[in-house]
């Protein structure tokens, strides 16, 4: 099996209102997002690659044009904006575009990541 990841940057705010009015993130924040895409594939194209990096350039575009300094409630319409409920998000978006997707990961901090991997079929 063959993998690969593809970074990508975005600046933006969120509020998680639905924690109690002492937690933190209940008050209006932002956090420079990281979030990395992983596809695989049993064998290589005829080029070599799972997935040519270039052909990731349109979830640059969406990040670029939806998520960059946007707060992220108003773009998602929801309250609880968390990390997870992002990778999962960015993992539906890609896993739409390209079969080859298997993950999404998001970061809001250095030290701090979320997953969406789904469960394989039997």
């Amino acid at each position: 099996m063959f993998r690969v990841t593809k970074e990508f940057h975005f600046s933006a705010s969120h509020q998680l209102g639905h924690l109690a009015p002492d937690h933190p993130c209940a008050r209006l924040h932002g956090h420079n997002y990281i979030v990395e895409i992983e596809l695989a594939a049993e064998d290589l194209d005829e080029r070599g690659f799972v997935r040519d990096y270039r052909d990731l350039d349109a979830l640059k575009t969406y990040i670029d044009t939806t998520f960059d300094h946007r707060h992220l409630n108003e773009v998602l319409g929801d309250r609880r904006v968390t990390a997870e409920q992002l990778a999962r998000h960015f993992y539906e978006w890609c896993a739409a575009r390209y079969p080859e997707t298997t993950a999404a990961r998001v970061s809001e901090t250095p030290k701090t990541w979320a997953e969406y991997r789904p469960t394989p079929r039997p």
